[in-house]
């Protein structure tokens, strides 16, 4: 039975992940940006956009309250300006304001004076703001169109009609078709020029098919490795030292969203095994259907000769 990939790493006494361009969780890089200009309100729109839902929530929730909480401190300074309200009750001065705020109006606490009344005026129309730029945004979140698409764990190198080959397996999670699916796998591996600077350069690595008029259940890119490729003569000691990270773009049409839908996967160190074979996952029934087991899908095992890919 072939190590999972946290087998593996603690089996090697490694540390946590390297840090990747295209994370897993969190395992990105942290870019300090020193001197960069910041546009933290005129960029506030994609800010809301990019973050995660929890802090969506966190961010949208405090400013509900925050907002109750300073008009209910301008009620309550303003004594005897709301009716029916206790005398000096800050709590019913909040729910006056969340009331107002929300356009509920039950009735029983109006405004009384000028000062009163002009607060409401002010804090209707910021209430108004608030609800139509959270609407907006939470639409804008459901409404973007994400894709279902499956990696596998690991990317293997072994032989595929005789020669060897880098093979990376992606599924269509969801029930529909994903139509005209374009993909591209780009090698980020670090370098040193002639004049001495280390730098991390990009390499296009030719599939034998980059192009799929649909995807309804798997697919496994292929990549030759030749003369041609940045691959020849890779090792696994070679792929640790050069620090090399597989980069997996993938675009296509959802026929149900009848959008265009992006995936991005990626690969480094010990997630790209030398002489393995992912195992067969699909099975054709007498019957017409076909199987697919996807408990094998990140499943692989070791290629029954041991070829090398060194040069000579």
């Amino acid at each position: 039975m072939p190590l999972t990939l946290d087998e593996r790493r603690k089996s090697k006494n490694t540390k946590s992940p390297r840090r990747r361009l295209v994370p897993r969780g969190r395992d990105a890089f942290h870019i300090v940006r020193i001197g960069n200009q910041r546009f933290w309100f005129s960029d506030l729109y994609v800010k809301m956009l990019s973050v995660g839902w929890e802090w969506f929530v966190l961010v949208v929730a405090a400013l509900y309250f925050l907002s109750n909480a300073v008009f209910a401190t301008v009620y309550y300074l303003d004594v005897g300006g709301i009716e029916n309200a206790r005398q000096g009750s800050y709590l019913d001065m909040y729910f006056f304001s969340v009331q107002t705020m929300a356009t509920i109006g039950y009735g029983k606490m109006v405004p009384r004076d000028v000062i009163a009344n002009s607060v409401v005026t002010v804090e209707a129309l910021w209430g108004f703001t608030f609800f139509a730029f959270v609407t907006g945004l939470a639409f804008a979140r459901f409404s973007r169109p994400t894709a279902r698409v499956l990696f596998s764990d690991v990317a293997v190198i072994s032989d595929y009609e005789g020669k060897p080959h880098l093979k990376i397996r992606l599924a269509n999670q969801r029930t529909n078709r994903i139509v005209d699916v374009q993909v591209e796998l780009v090698l980020l591996r670090d370098s040193t020029t002639k004049e001495g600077y280390r730098m991390r350069r990009f390499h296009n690595l030719k599939l034998v098919r980059e192009h799929v008029p649909l995807l309804q259940i798997t697919w496994t890119l292929l990549h030759p490795i030749d003369e041609n490729s940045p691959l020849y003569g890779v090792t696994q000691e070679k792929i640790r030292a050069q620090e090399d990270e597989l980069i997996v773009s993938l675009s296509g049409y959802d026929e149900t969203l009848s959008q265009t839908i992006h995936a991005r996967h990626s690969y480094v160190d010990d997630e790209i095994i030398c002489h393995a074979f992912f195992e067969d996952i699909l099975t054709r029934r007498d019957n017409g259907t076909v199987e697919v087991n996807y408990h094998l899908f990140h499943s692989h095992r070791p290629e029954a000769a041991d070829h090398s890919y060194k040069k000579d």
